[in-house]
C-alpha cells in the first residue's frame, strides 16, 4: 500500500514516473530490516521513536527501547503510555547531562547499556529495537563508532528494524543508515516565552 501524499524526493517526478516507479518496487518485494536515525538539535527525537514503537506494536511487532540517558525509574508520560501499551521500555542511564559533574560514571553506564543492547540486537526476541539517546556515547567517545558499526552489521537480524536517536549523530552512523531524519529547531515556548516544560507536551 503506498500513500497518495508524495515524498519531497518525488515532487519533481511526473505521476507517470511515481507510479512506474512505485510499480517497480512493488514487483521486486524488496524488504528489509531498516537502520532508523533520528537526529538534529530540535525537539521530537525520542517522541518520533516512541510514533514509530506505537505504530510497530499495532501491527503486532514486538517492541523494545533502551534509553541511554534516562534513568530505569523514570516515568515520564511516553514511558507509562508505551508500557500500557505492552512496549517494553528500559532507562539505563543516569540523567546525565552535558553540565554532569561525573561524566565517567555516565559513561561507564552507556558501556553497560550498549553490552546490553547488543544481547537485546542479537537474541532475536523483538522485531524493533529503539535506542533512544544512543548518538551520545558515540559522539562523546565512550563508544567507538566504528566498532559499534561493525557490530551491527555483523549481528542484526536481516529483518530486525533498529532506529536510533539523538543529537549530534556520527557521520558514519548517517552513511550507513537506511532513513535518517534531521529536526531542526526553529521556535520554543522556553526560549521565546518563558514557558516552562509542560506535563503531557513534553515529558
Amino acid at each position: 500500500m503506498t500513500s497518495d501524499i508524495p515524498d519531497e524526493e518525488s515532487l519533481d517526478e511526473t505521476p507517470e514516473e511515481a507510479e512506474a516507479y512505485r510499480r517497480l518496487l512493488r514487483e521486486q518485494k524488496l524488504k528489509k530490516g531498516l537502520l532508523i536515525v533520528n537526529t538534529g538539535t530540535g525537539k521530537g527525537k525520542t517522541t518520533a521513536a516512541f510514533g514509530l514503537a506505537m505504530r510497530a506494536r499495532g501491527r503486532g511487532m514486538r517492541v523494545i527501547m533502551i534509553q541511554f540517558i534516562k534513568r530505569g525509574t523514570a516515568r515520564f508520560g511516553e514511558i507509562r503510555s508505551a508500557r500500557e501499551l505492552g512496549i517494553e521500555v528500559r532507562g539505563m542511564g543516569d540523567g546525565w547531562t552535558w553540565r554532569s559533574k561525573d561524566l565517567d560514571e555516565s559513561a561507564e553506564l552507556a558501556r553497560a547499556g550498549w553490552a546490553r543492547a547488543q544481547g537485546v540486537i542479537a537474541g532475536g526476541e523483538y522485531d524493533l529495537v529503539i535506542l533512544d539517546e544512543f548518538t551520545y556515547p558515540l559522539h562523546y567517545g565512550w563508544l567507538d563508532t566504528t566498532e559499534v558499526l561493525a557490530w551491527i552489521a555483523a549481528n542484526k537480524p536481516p529483518m530486525l528494524h533498529l532506529a536510533i536517536t539523538g543529537r549530534y549523530a556520527p557521520e558514519a552512523l548517517i552513511e550507513a543508515a537506511d532513513l535518517v531524519t534531521e529536526m531542526r529547531l526553529i521556535k520554543h515556548p522556553f526560549k521565546e516565552q518563558g514557558i516552562r516544560a509542560q506535563p503531557g507536551i513534553e515529558f
